[in-house]
């Protein structure tokens, strides 16, 4: 399972450092210590990244844009098929969803809370693994 310091977890749900402490001392999303360290293990950090979407989505107007190509986020959920597969990123307040086969979500390691990378490109949606 990856785990994330709260500078990396800042960066993914797109905000400072300080806010992401202020957010783990509020408790809303659990942390734990490794040395001096505060870390936020991967499936906490994905459930937590989906929250922030669903209330920014709630309060904010809708966006209009045709900007396109990659989205840093996380992995929220993966379904896994006999042959193929779905995995959902959350990237910001964006919401992407691939499909793809069974084989390359395996070979790339991607499970909940995992750091990835959509691409979109025309009606495709690449998945990349830092």
């Amino acid at each position: 399972m990856e785990s994330y310091t709260i500078g990396q977890a800042a960066t993914l749900l797109g905000v400072s450092s300080d806010t992401a402490r202020r957010w783990a001392d509020a408790e809303r999303f659990p942390t734990r210590r490794v040395g001096t360290r505060r870390i936020v293990d991967g499936p906490d950090l994905a459930a937590f990244c989906v929250e922030v979407a669903q209330e920014a989505a709630a309060d904010e107007e809708p966006a209009y844009t045709s900007a396109r190509n990659s989205f840093a986020g996380i992995v929220t959920a993966v379904r896994l098929g006999e042959v193929s597969a779905q995995v959902e990123i959350q990237a910001g307040p964006h919401r992407l969803v691939s499909l793809l086969t069974r084989e390359a979500v395996e070979e790339l390691g991607l499970d909940v809370g995992v750091r990835a990378t959509a691409r979109v490109k025309s009606t495709s949606v690449h998945v990349d693994r830092a």
